[in-house]
């Protein structure tokens, strides 16, 4: 194992997105690694002492030895010990006992089931990482993406719909989709995390043993949980209930959805035929191993890949509700995987806050393909028009008008005028109305306003500025 590197690693995460980047292993290393597990399971024993020093259940010297002894204790030693004994948590116990003199080591795990240190451990770790890590980091994507939506206001751009254009719209106005949906989300994850809950209620959740030595077992848990900025659940089995962590796994997954519909906006953006936006190309950087003059989007499918590879671990997530009686161990392994969503969320996160601060905007792009439909997305206008100056069958009339334009070359607007059944309607028309059939440009309705508005909304909601 002396030799033992990253690309020995079976996990893209490790060898890749994860450990293949610095700034992330720093960032999430102390919260989703080995060595974090270890650490917080052994933060939960340290809680208990400390209450149970103040209580006057455990001599104050005995809680400070264990104390050192949890805050010393290796994920290495747990693993040794472990391959001895086969119990992950009693190898920690043991690990902790053996750096504490003897007369107190009676101390550490008193009263507790593994799953007190288990589903405590990982509600504090999930709920702290989550606020302390991937919150910030999804707000960095939403600061860039506000910053684009108000740049882009009212940069005129053709509304797609099925793939086909629609009507007008602006750029900013587009993106304004995702500052409100990823907001949304971030203010959701935060309620997740803040609904995390723990135990300390012993084997099968009843307090037997805590019953033994205390009148109110409720209050100690609550005070050893409170150590760790958790809240008891209303009630527990030997685990915690499982709809906290798959609220939260939920949130954090449709997080992965919300990047990966703007990656995939933003990579069909890109395709040669419309080629409204593009990715900043580095000095040196290659877009094909065979075509010089490519430059694919890579970074926005690298995005849609996760959310592929992690949206159906939801399926496990449900299923992890189940466990038979007071406790089965069917969930014991996929919880370990828990924290790779994580990693994916924030890999994407900090992936597209860095490509949407180079994303480049081909204004001359976006005209042109307005230019393309132009004429003929004012069959929209005309048909309301009319339909409210009570023409009986306007959309009828407007279809034959799109028709007629087609093969005539002329403007919708223009065969409007000399239309002897549409004349009627013309002549009561707003100067308003007419100036919007005349002109498709005009034909945005409050595009630009309602992006500005999503983004000042969004910069309050989450204290952006």
């Amino acid at each position: 194992m002396d030799s033992f590197s990253l690309f020995d690693c079976v996990s893209p995460l490790d060898f890749r997105y994860y450990g293949g980047n610095a700034k992330l292993l720093d960032a999430l290393s102390p919260y989703v690694s080995e060595k974090a597990r270890v650490r917080h399971e052994a933060r939960v024993e340290a809680a208990l002492v400390r209450v149970l020093a103040r209580r006057g259940l455990c001599p104050p010297e005995a809680a400070q030895a264990i104390e050192r002894a949890c805050e010393e204790v290796t994920p290495e030693e747990v693993a040794e010990e472990e391959r001895r004994i086969h119990h992950n948590v009693r190898a920690l116990v043991n690990a902790i006992r053996a750096r504490v003199p003897e007369e107190h080591r009676r101390f550490v795990h008193w009263t507790l089931t593994s799953f007190d240190v288990i589903d405590t451990a990982m509600a504090a770790r999930f709920k702290r990482m989550t606020r302390e890590v991937v919150i910030p980091y999804l707000l960095d994507l939403e600061r860039e993406l506000v910053a684009i939506s108000e740049r882009e206001a009212d940069t005129l751009q053709m509304g797609r719909t099925h793939g086909q254009h629609a009507v007008p719209i602006t750029f900013g106005f587009a993106m304004a989709e995702h500052v409100a949906r990823l907001g949304e989300r971030i203010e959701l994850l935060d309620d997740a995390a803040g609904c995390m809950r723990g135990k300390i209620s012993g084997a099968v959740g009843a307090y037997n043993a805590s019953s033994l030595f205390t009148d109110d077992p409720e209050s100690l848990e609550r005070e050893v949980l409170a150590e760790l900025d958790l809240e008891p659940a209303s009630h527990s089995t030997q685990i915690v209930i499982a709809e906290p962590m798959v609220d939260l796994i939920h949130v954090l997954t449709s997080c992965l959805g919300v990047m990966a519909n703007l990656a995939d906006d933003m990579r069909h953006l890109q395709r040669s035929e419309i080629a409204e936006v593009g990715e900043a190309f580095e000095k040196d950087q290659v877009g094909s191993s065979t075509m010089p003059h490519k430059r694919n989007p890579w970074n926005f499918e690298n995005v849609k890949a996760f959310f592929k590879a992690f949206a159906p671990r939801m399926t496990t997530m449900y299923l992890d509700q189940l466990s038979e009686h007071q406790r089965d161990l069917t969930n014991s392994a996929t919880n370990r995987f828990l924290p790779e969503v994580v990693v994916a969320v924030v890999a994407c996160a900090e992936r597209l806050t860095r490509i949407m601060g180079r994303l480049v905007v081909d204004k001359a792009a976006m005209e042109r393909n307005l230019e393309m439909s132009g004429r003929m997305v004012l069959a929209e206008p005309l048909y309301i028009v009319l339909a409210g100056l009570g023409h009986p069958d306007a959309h009828e009339a407007v279809r034959r008008l799109t028709l007629e334009s087609e093969q005539s070359g002329e403007p919708p607007a223009a065969l409007m005028e000399r239309s002897d059944e549409l004349r009627p309607y013309v002549e009561r028309m707003t100067d308003e109305q007419r100036t919007v059939l005349g002109d498709y440009r005009r034909y945005t309705g409050i595009a630009a306003e309602k992006a500005r508005k999503v983004c000042a909304e969004w910069r309050e909601r989450l204290n952006l500025d």
